[in-house]
């Protein structure tokens, strides 16, 4: 079998599907937190990490701007802890 050579219409219709196809991913909030994080640490420019991650340098700035807000509240104490307070057991020795 073989296959038939490839026309600029077939090539234009690969990329436009592969757009699609980046464009509908979702990421993990891991993958969010490494890509932002290689950046604070300063290993590469924001324009080469997003080209080597295939992402707009727009998606960098608002994943990193929620970040640090989430960071800003967290250390501010907005945020409730959902800690579980629960009893010292007693041994009823009376020692401490």
């Amino acid at each position: 079998m073989t296959k038939k050579p490839q026309t600029s219409k077939d090539a234009v219709k690969q990329v436009v599907k592969k757009i699609r196809r980046k464009a509908g991913q979702t990421y993990s909030v891991e993958e969010k937190v490494r890509f932002i994080l290689a950046r604070l640490r300063g290993e590469e420019s924001i324009s080469v990490l997003c080209r080597r991650e295939g992402n707009a340098e727009s998606l960098y700035y608002s994943w990193s701007k929620e970040f640090l807000e989430a960071g800003k509240r967290r250390f501010s104490g907005d945020t409730a802890r959902q800690a579980e307070v629960l009893p010292i057991p007693w041994t009823g020795s009376g020692a401490f």
